[in-house]
């Protein structure tokens, strides 16, 4: 009992520093890698070195989520400084004016996801547009923030899912290892329930049950038509770090169709001020786009062909040896991961933009302004994540195999015995809870599996799960973390601060968790399901 109160301390310290002393993330994060450290050098026979080792292991493993936020950021500040971000907002604005449930599928699922899929954020984006289009403060903070969730593991091109692979064959060992189809097979199963029912709690949102019942059929052909892209896209390693991409590009042009056979208007400009309409004359849709439809013609050339695929993901690892405490390369995969092309399509984009040096100069303030405290809030948690793995490591046992693995069991080990003697089969149905817990402190799904992943593996290997069940279960808590981004406070404080209205989002965290509770059970019950069926 006092080795499992040990091993939850760090997590309830920055709980307490979130909650109780309002913290930010990266300050709670900070405190909470003190504790972890404290704990696991003095309870759990774990040398310095392991844990300055294992710190630095979990930076760098962060990298495939913390630069993606750190460069998304850049992207969104050049856009922004340039005018290319104003320009979009008002093309946005016309859209599906004529039908609500649609311009909401469209737009907050359609445009949301497709959006964070390339490293945008819909929370910072999608608020001034709503407003613009006549929702209200409450409206604009809440559908943005909820909506991007309805694919929640392929945000920042499958980050997330990415994530979750590298763990769990670091976990499984040489010669078990899955790969991202595997793995996809799996997660998309939860598509199907998570999309559809997160488009009918926007339309609660905006209309309550009338609502719901005037927007019915487009968020059943929504949910259907982001289950069928993800079918697709799952059974292949090429394609599943682009779900996100497709499924939103879908559901786009799915909306489009919907609007053309039921006689709607697709754009009306009408909506539009005179200012407003002397802008798009002066500033043309394409020029603005075109960092994003930059990066994602890069993303598919690299991808879609199988063979630069394999090359870049996996011969062509740009691996950091002997950093980490048990001596296992660590994969950065630069040339692959989106934070490089990000940042190459920015840069291709300056011939065809022509931004002034005033511009570029203060897209550089700004982007150093807003990135440092995201980029190590993300990285932060896969450190501590990473010495809660490794406690108890026995570094001597490298260089001599006679030697134990482990000077002691890990934080990760007691949390997984002690859940699975308590919690036995019944452990499917909270594993959705702890990745809400996750994600609410961490404020990113990455981030929760990066904490989470090996000791959801553990518990399950302790329950005679097999790998499927390992995968499952693991899926459940990727999910929980994923949808407690509707009750992350940073998220909703993004939200309003992009419309001057920070102190709004408390009105929309109460109606927010009712929200993630019944999304995380709805998950808890999909992972049942599946445990059922295939365990």
């Amino acid at each position: 009992m006092l080795s499992l109160l040990l091993a939850i301390l760090p997590i309830a310290v920055i709980v307490v520093m979130l909650i109780v002393f309002k913290k930010p993330a990266h300050t709670s994060g900070i405190v909470g890698w003190l504790a972890v450290s404290l704990v696991a050098f003095f309870f759990f026979q774990t040398s310095g070195e392991v844990i300055l080792r294992s710190t630095a292991a979990g930076f760098i493993k962060s990298f495939s989520v913390s630069l993606i936020v750190a460069t998304s950021l850049l992207q969104m500040a050049y856009m922004e400084k340039t005018g290319a971000l104003k320009r979009i907002i008002i093309f946005i604005k016309t859209l599906a004016c004529d039908n609500k449930a649609v311009q909401i599928m469209m737009i907050n699922i359609g445009f949301g996801t497709l959006m964070v899929a390339v490293g945008a954020t819909p929370v910072s984006l999608l608020p001034p547009i709503l407003i613009a289009m006549g929702y209200s403060t409450y409206v604009a903070i809440a559908l943005p923030a909820i909506g991007y969730d309805a694919l929640c593991t392929y945000a920042l091109l499958g980050a997330p899912i990415v994530v979750f692979v590298d763990i769990a064959n670091s976990f499984l060992g040489q010669g078990n290892e899955i790969t991202l189809s595997q793995a996809g097979s799996i997660f998309y199963m939860f598509l199907p329930v998570v999309s559809t029912l997160i488009g009918f709690c926007m339309l609660w949102i905006v209309g309550k049950w009338q609502g719901i019942k005037d927007g019915f059929i487009p968020v059943v052909v929504t949910g259907l038509t982001i289950s069928v892209v993800a079918y697709f896209t799952n059974h292949y390693d090429n394609l599943v770090v682009l779900t996100g991409v497709l499924s939103g590009l879908a559901v786009i042009v799915v909306m489009i169709l919907y609007l053309k056979l039921t006689g709607k208007k697709i754009i009306d400009k009408s909506r539009l001020t005179p200012e407003e309409r002397a802008y798009e004359k002066e500033y043309p849709l394409w020029k603005a786009i075109m960092p994003w439809m930059l990066l994602i013609v890069l993303i598919l050339a690299l991808n879609l062909p199988k063979e630069s695929f394999d090359y870049l993901y996996r011969t062509l690892t740009l691996s950091i040896p002997g950093l980490s405490a048990d001596g296992k390369p660590i994969a950065t995969r630069a040339l692959w991961n989106a934070y490089t092309w990000i940042v190459v399509s920015v840069l291709i984009s300056i011939p065809f933009m022509r931004p002034t040096a005033k511009q570029l100069k203060e897209t550089v303030a700004v982007w150093w302004r807003r990135a440092p405290k995201p980029f190590f809030s993300a990285a932060i948690f896969f450190a501590i994540g990473e010495v809660m793995n490794m406690s108890g490591y026995n570094m001597a046992s490298n260089l001599n195999a006679a030697l134990p693995k482990t000077l002691a069991p890990s934080m990760v080990k007691v949390l997984a015995d002690y859940s699975s003697q308590v919690f036995h089969d019944a452990y499917g149905a909270i594993v959705s809870f702890i990745g809400l817990f996750g994600g609410f402190i961490t404020g990113s799904e990455a981030s929760t599996i990066a904490m989470f992943a090996k000791y959801t593996m553990t518990t399950a290997k302790n329950l005679d799960w097999g790998i499927t069940g390992l995968i499952i279960v693991t899926a459940g808590v990727a999910f929980g973390g994923g949808l407690a981004s509707v009750i992350s406070p940073a998220k909703l404080q993004n939200a309003a601060a992009s419309i001057d209205k920070l102190g709004e989002e408390n009105k929309v965290i109460r109606v927010a968790f009712i929200f993630s509770l019944i999304l995380c059970a709805a998950t808890a019950l999909v992972v049942l399901a599946l445990l059922k069926w295939f365990v």
